[in-house]
């Protein structure tokens, strides 16, 4: 998706890294603002303030923290994940995109105050426990590359370091700024997968499960540990066989000693979203499912449903690669139980299981 406009918010003007974007896009009209309230006024004024948001760039300083904790959900298992807050939105437009709805209005907003941003980096790799951090939950990671080439100025930064993994979060195959970095393996590249059906269908303006599957290959070749996120997950007929079937091209291409870790997670959306979804997507039916109000407010499919996908998958990736890890996104004990057979308590808790598995593939100290 193209820009039709950059807004550069006035305390950012000087800003080397302004000028270096607005180099990169030297046809997109620019706007000089105020405050954010200015943008914020325009995009919602449009009849369709979320498409108006993907194709509208604001430049500005974080004013808050740049690294934060996961926000989770009360009542389901939690990763203890850290956010490193780059930006927020994206330029594809998938149908369940929470971000539609989390921010008032959406808007594609990068950071450029990275100066603080590697401080706040530096103090964390000081700790004495590992961290989990990643750039793919409000935004994609590598949507910005094209315009800013933060991704590999942090992939060095963590790979002189030994406490701290980072996870680069995508849908995209924006991965040549990748080869040749001096990664150190201290950071993992991750897809997001879901079945041909639903790329086709609901993720618009993503890249193919195949071009997906084959950059990871890529990133494998040239070092990096890998690892997949199929969340959302979504329930219709012939989802298993479909799903199984992307499970069998995983390790067609990549080798599972090189994977940290896989997670599943199934279709959940606030109530708000739900017109969203409508109005923006008439042909969709993912709001037309079997679902319940779960102990977040969430709608969830009904929780048998959800345990029947989860044994098919989880067990047909134990079968093909044991030793990979499988674990939940904000799901409770008794799917634990019922679905993997365990619960993350009786080995230290989720947080635990993945500091070791990062330790493991990234050589973090533990």
């Amino acid at each position: 998706m193209s820009l039709d406009k950059i807004y550069i918010n006035n305390e950012v003007a000087a800003n080397p890294l302004v000028e270096q974007i607005c180099l990169r896009l030297p046809d997109v009209p620019k706007q000089y603002v105020e405050s954010s309230k200015n943008v914020f006024d325009i995009v919602s004024s449009s009849d369709n303030f979320v498409s108006e948001g993907k194709k509208s760039l604001y430049l500005l300083d974080n004013n808050g923290a740049f690294i934060k904790q996961c926000p989770g959900t009360k009542s389901y298992t939690c990763c203890d994940y850290q956010i490193l807050h780059i930006g927020t939105f994206c330029t594809m437009d998938c149908s369940y995109c929470i971000l539609q709805a989390y921010f008032h209005p959406p808007v594609l907003q990068f950071f450029v105050n990275h100066d603080r941003l590697f401080r706040e980096l530096e103090k964390k790799f000081k700790s004495d426990t590992i961290n989990r951090i990643g750039t793919g939950e409000y935004t994609d990671s590598l949507i910005w590359e094209q315009w800013t080439g933060l991704s590999p100025m942090l992939i060095e930064k963590f790979a002189v370091q030994n406490s701290s993994m980072l996870e680069i979060k995508t849908k995209t195959i924006s991965i040549n700024g990748l080869e040749g970095l001096n990664h150190n393996r201290k950071t993992v590249i991750s897809w997001s997968l879901n079945t041909e059906a639903i790329i086709h269908s609901e993720e618009r303006g993503t890249s193919s499960l195949s071009a997906r599957l084959k950059s990871a290959s890529k990133c494998e070749k040239w070092g990096y540990p890998v690892s997949f996120h199929f969340d959302p997950m979504f329930i219709y007929p012939g989802c298993e066989d479909e799903y199984g079937d992307v499970v069998q091209q995983i390790f067609k291409h990549v080798s599972a000693e090189n994977i940290v870790w896989i997670s599943l997670g199934s279709f959940r959306f606030m109530p708000d979203l739900k017109p969203i979804i409508q109005q923006r997507f008439d042909r969709s039916k993912i709001v037309y499912g079997e679902f319940v109000s779960g102990l977040d407010n969430k709608m969830r499919y009904f929780k048998p449903l959800r345990i029947k996908l989860y044994q098919k998958i989880a067990s047909l990736i134990k079968e093909i690669a044991p030793d990979v890890m499988v674990y939940f996104c904000m799901e409770d004990d008794e799917v634990w139980k019922k679905s993997l057979g365990f619960l993350p308590a009786e080995f230290g808790g989720l947080p635990r299981m993945l500091d070791k598995s990062a330790a493991t593939h990234c050589g973090l100290r533990i």
